[in-house]
């Protein structure tokens, strides 16, 4: 595997000079996005210090036939190269690829270690050596196969609003100010392809690239992290919002710091929630993991909230953008500790509509909105007559958020926020943990400062339905 250097490629059939990226087919693909956008962007920047190349997917919106913006955060691999190149008051240069082997793709968004080169990832997808050929005009080599390749700069704290844009989470993420790239020329093959893709509210074609990613990366895992058997992020949260790991206990609180080396190791310390086990259990089946974890959980010593720490920008349920909290739940050992109730035959509890057992031990509850009664989980969580569940949800709309796994998925852990929205009957402080009392009460309802939900516009629906006999087979429907 690596990289081959080519005299020349198809990547330099055509050059404009300077390049009009309005020639390119950029989509909108939301009424409330703030313009168009490369939705498959191939980022490929180069450490100033020179430690290495990172090939990333961060979104990129057209400002103008010159000029991006670049969504990078100080967290991602690019956003650590434009810092390091900010301190040194230097432009960064900046290759942008739109299409080549499928295999740069997977790369540009593989959870990888910060030290592994993600060209080297595409070599091994690949089965050989990348080809690579110069720049006549100097700078970054490109990769010889690559549909289309922008070359330009992007000047050290130069900002401009990017977005909003309608994200893979499935709310509207708004406009804030991000880094500017500043396009030179623009190359590509004859007869180049332009390959785009639509992100929303789960499961879209982003969901099936990131499972097969974790197929393909599983092997991996146990060998950068010890103790970790298997991991599991669920892209009907968004992939950041909820993990899960099989992992050894083998002494005590070993789980623990398997958990810990989790939330440290790059991309996944994104991660919002993580759920941990060491039982023998299929854990991408999310019923029979949280099953399996609410028979066994200690309240008093196996939840832990970390306040006050970095949360993934597209998530909004925290006080600020970029700030939040984090959770990691632990259910241990070979034996139960608990029978969970199947069914609810009490009364609703004040300001509650519908409540309904979705899954063993787990409540979900359809009650009066966060504006209206912001300390109604409080208020829940203390009623006698909810004691024998370990897990309650208060939801906007209950036959929605329990209507199908995924959206039972999508509706807990993408609206709520571990340190402010996790509530027990009791809570003590003991060593210095906070050790809560069933019911555990997760308020999921929509609060003021979340962005919207992404909803098909009336008029693209009505389109779309009038021409899907010819866009789509009846078969594939």
């Amino acid at each position: 595997i690596g990289l081959k250097e080519k005299k020349s490629g198809p990547i330099l059939e055509n050059c404009q000079l300077p390049p009009r990226l309005s020639s390119l087919p950029m989509l909108t693909s939301w009424h409330s996005d703030g313009g168009a956008f490369v939705t498959l962007p191939l980022v490929y920047t180069e450490h100033p210090g020179g430690k290495g190349h990172n090939l990333g997917m961060y979104r990129i919106q057209r400002h103008d036939d010159t000029t991006t913006g670049i969504h990078w955060q100080i967290h991602k691999g690019g956003g650590y190269h434009y810092h390091e190149a900010e301190k040194l008051k230097q432009p960064l240069p900046m290759t942008l690829y739109i299409g080549g082997p499928p295999a740069l793709m997977l790369s540009a968004i593989a959870p990888l270690p910060e030290d592994i080169p993600e060209l080297m990832l595409t070599s091994l997808l690949i089965g050989k050596k990348l080809d690579m050929t110069k720049d006549p005009k100097g700078g970054h080599r490109l990769v010889a196969n690559a549909e289309f390749a922008v070359k330009g700069m992007v000047p050290p704290h130069l900002r401009k609003p990017e977005g909003p844009f309608g994200d893979h989470y499935g709310y509207n993420s708004l406009q804030h100010d991000y880094p500017v790239f500043q396009a030179s020329h623009l190359y590509h093959r004859n007869n180049a392809i332009y390959p785009a893709t639509i992100v929303g509210r789960p499961k879209q074609e982003d969901y099936f690239i990131g499972d097969f990613l974790q197929d393909l990366l599983s092997p991996l895992f146990p060998l950068v992290m010890k103790g970790v058997r298997e991991l599991k992020t669920f892209g009907e949260t968004g992939f950041h919002c909820l993990a899960a790991a099989r992992v050894a206990d083998r002494y005590p609180r070993e789980a623990f710091g398997c958990g810990l080396r989790i939330l440290g190791e790059g991309q996944l310390s994104l991660t919002k929630f993580l759920i941990l086990t060491d039982g023998d259990i299929d854990i991408t089946d999310f019923p029979k993991l949280w099953t399996h974890v609410l028979e066994r959980i200690q309240w008093d010593r196996d939840l832990f909230v970390f306040a006050n720490v970095s949360q993934d920008t597209l998530d909004y349920t925290g006080p600020s953008v970029n700030k939040g909290s984090k959770a990691m739940m632990m259910g241990l050992g070979k034996e139960k500790i608990r029978e969970l109730p199947l069914e609810f035959s009490g009364n609703l509890p004040p300001h509650c509509q519908k409540i309904k057992a979705y899954l063993p031990g787990t409540l979900v509850i359809e009650c009066t909105d966060y504006e209206s009664k912001p300390e109604l989980a409080e208020t829940i969580a203390k009623d006698p007559a909810l004691s024998d569940w370990p897990a309650i949800l208060l939801v906007n709309n209950c036959d929605e958020a329990t209507c199908s796994v995924q959206e039972f998925l999508w509706t807990f852990f993408t609206r709520f926020e571990p340190a402010a929205d996790i509530h027990g009957a009791a809570a003590s402080v003991n060593r210095f943990h906070v050790g809560l009392t069933p019911p555990i009460v997760f308020d999921c309802r929509m609060k003021p400062w979340y962005t919207d939900v992404l909803e098909v516009d009336e008029p693209t629906r009505k389109l779309v339905d009038s021409r899907i006999d010819i866009l789509l087979p009846a078969h594939l429907r």
